[in-house]
């Protein structure tokens, strides 16, 4: 569901980045501004996955272009949970992230700019706070896109680092998200499909794991939208919370203004 799989997408990231006390692993430290800023994009990449849905929220965020789009996605990858849910593809949207992340445009007033991940974050903060049901209507997501975009111009140094970061830890989360389902993913070879032998077919649990057709699953969850995804929904969204805590209030120690009035 895509509330999830945001939800996924920041809670990954904030346990890859943000050396949280006890909960997080600190691999790649950012300082506040960029952890929180990734932490937004890493939440809409992580619905990018279901841009080949007609019926997923991305395809919701524009009228008539949006599924027009999904479809064409659809189409090209071999439909639902496909080419789109590949490691492969993974790759492929990092690596278009690596180059938006280097464009870098000079703006007046702000000078140099890092206009790529400014327009990208646009669609993806869009599709994060949908996904999420912080907002009513699809005009105000936008309008908050636009707001989130503009921050990241102005206070979000490093973007050529975290940027692609973010929409890889974002699209992989989903990907680990759907493969805890029944459904499963794609094999890692995708497009080569590999199966499992007649035996494999034939037993038990086993054949849960590595299904005829050649998906691979860890079925922890179930079926999309049971009572189990909505727990680990709920647990996710605690360990954000936490890390958007943690992360403020380090971004807040660190301004000049309160620096000074510490003791």
């Amino acid at each position: 569901m895509g509330f999830t799989h945001a939800t996924s997408g920041t809670a990954a990231w904030f346990a890859v980045t943000a050396a949280l006390p006890a909960f997080g692993t600190g691999i790649a430290p950012l300082e506040p501004a960029g952890v929180l800023a990734g932490a937004m994009v890493c939440a809409g990449a992580a619905l990018l996955p279901d841009a080949d849905h007609r019926s997923a929220t991305i395809a919701h965020s524009v009228p008539v272009l949006g599924p027009l789009i999904t479809d064409a996605i659809g189409d090209a990858s071999g439909g639902h949970r496909h080419g789109a849910h590949t490691l492969l593809a993974a790759g492929l949207v990092t690596a278009g992230a690596v180059a938006l992340g280097r464009w870098r445009m000079d703006l007046p007033l702000l000078g140099d700019s890092p206009v790529g991940p400014a327009v990208a974050t646009v669609a993806l903060i869009t599709f994060a706070v949908k996904a999420r049901d912080l907002v009513r209507h699809w005009r105000t997501a936008w309008a908050l896109g636009l707001l989130a975009a503009l921050l990241v111009l102005v206070y979000a140094a490093d973007t050529a680092v975290w940027f692609p970061l973010a929409v890889g830890i974002g699209y992989v989360a989903h990907l680990a998200g759907d493969a805890l389902t029944v459904g499963g993913i794609p094999g890692l070879l995708w497009p080569i499909r590999v199966r499992p032998p007649s035996w494999w077919r034939r037993t038990d649990v086993l054949n849960d794991l590595w299904k005829p057709n050649g998906y691979i699953a860890l079925p922890l969850l179930g079926n999309a939208g049971s009572i189990r995804e909505y727990v680990a929904a709920i647990a996710l969204g605690v360990y954000c919370t936490y890390g958007l805590v943690e992360v403020g209030m380090r971004l807040l120690g660190g301004l000049p203004i309160l620096a000074a009035a510490a003791p």
